[in-house]
């Protein structure tokens, strides 16, 4: 059986407190995607593609794994968006049996929106998290 570490009630309160800045964050999030006329989804996905490390697209698989969705759930994802004009599929230059997804116009769009207003967020409540982190990491009881 596996030991685990003994917590203390400040411990307790600590995970407590990260675990609600982190709702408070996530549906400040959700909120703000549907304002620009996105899903969170749709915004997790644009934000998957856009910051893909080292390149601005990816492959379904990719973006199921960032995403932590099995491969056809990302397909249909990817479907929808396209539909909407928010993604693009691409044969690669590489690879002519890859498909990459990359954002158009309207989805750089409303990702950039989306990112201002959630890097403004971040700048609010950062502080509050880094301090929660930061007591999380303490050993004291």
């Amino acid at each position: 059986m596996a030991k685990f570490e003994k917590l203390g009630k400040k411990q307790y309160e600590s995970l407590a407190a990260f675990r609600y800045a982190l709702r408070r964050f996530i549906h400040f999030s959700e909120h703000a995607a549907g304002k620009v006329g996105l899903t969170p989804q749709q915004h997790q996905a644009l934000l998957a593609i856009k910051g893909f490390p080292g390149r601005d697209s990816v492959t379904v698989g990719e973006l199921a794994e960032r995403l932590q969705l099995r491969h056809h759930s990302a397909v249909g994802l990817v479907d929808r968006m396209v539909a909407e004009r928010l993604v693009e599929r691409e044969l690669s230059r590489e690879d002519r049996r890859k498909v990459l997804i990359r954002l158009t116009a309207v989805g750089e769009r409303k990702l950039k929106r989306l990112s201002a207003m959630h890097r403004r967020q971040l700048k609010q409540v950062g502080p509050e998290l880094s301090g929660i982190l930061k007591s999380l990491n303490s050993t004291a009881e």
